[in-house]
């Protein structure tokens, strides 16, 4: 479980489906029963007797619950999910079926760092910075097409990472409308993609995100 400030006031917790439904008792005992629950949009809103908050964030792929005994079912229900993340240079692709990645790819390019010089010599580098971004963007949605896109039909949804500009570039090319279709809100801060990196994007994706104010 991870947990950080959140604007406008209280804090955001990631609570892996497993444990959510102690959590929920959790927040019970410490706020007071009963708790009463309430549909919303994002998914449940628990208000408990002494004011206290808890917006229960259905996870990407979960189906809508109308109870916390459901929704803690629907989030820890296997789904199928696709994986996007993109940090400069780097990108790695994936698709998991649960908490089990079935299938990935992690790719590099050699994308060189901004340059102290100034002049001609900077503009230089920098021609040469875009380009290799540009080539390495163009992997990246290559590598897309060919692990991810075929996928699409049978996935829940597709959770991205790393760069936004990025991924934006990556899912903006037609083949991959399918994709973007199924992109969710949430997006993963990750470092530079690697294989372990994609493995615990799997645990993050899965998350219930929890308001608590």
């Amino acid at each position: 479980m991870t947990s950080r400030p959140a604007a406008g006031g209280g804090r955001w917790v990631d609570v892996d489906p497993a444990r959510l439904a102690r959590w929920v008792d959790g927040f019970a005992e410490r706020h007071g029963a009963p708790v009463t629950t309430t549909v919303e949009e994002y998914g449940l809103l628990l208000t408990a007797p002494d004011g206290g908050t808890a917006e229960l964030h259905t996870p990407p792929g979960a189906p809508s619950a109308v109870d916390v005994p459901g929704f803690v079912a629907a989030a820890a229900a296997p789904r199928r999910i696709g994986l996007l993340l993109a940090r400069k240079g780097a990108v790695a692709v994936g698709v998991a079926d649960g908490t089990e990645l079935l299938s990935s790819k992690v790719d590099t390019r050699y994308v060189q760092g901004r340059t102290a010089a100034g002049g001609w010599s900077q503009q230089r580098f920098a021609r040469r910075r875009d380009n290799q971004a540009k080539a390495a963007l163009g992997d990246a949605t290559e590598l897309a097409v060919r692990l991810l896109l075929p996928e699409a039909p049978a996935l829940a949804t597709l959770v991205t990472g790393g760069d936004r500009r990025a991924i934006d570039t990556v899912l903006a090319d037609r083949r991959l409308a399918p994709l973007a279709a199924l992109r969710a809100d949430r997006l993963l801060d990750v470092p530079e993609p690697r294989h372990a990196v994609l493995v615990d994007a799997i645990t993050a994706a899965r998350a219930v995100r929890i308001l608590v104010r």
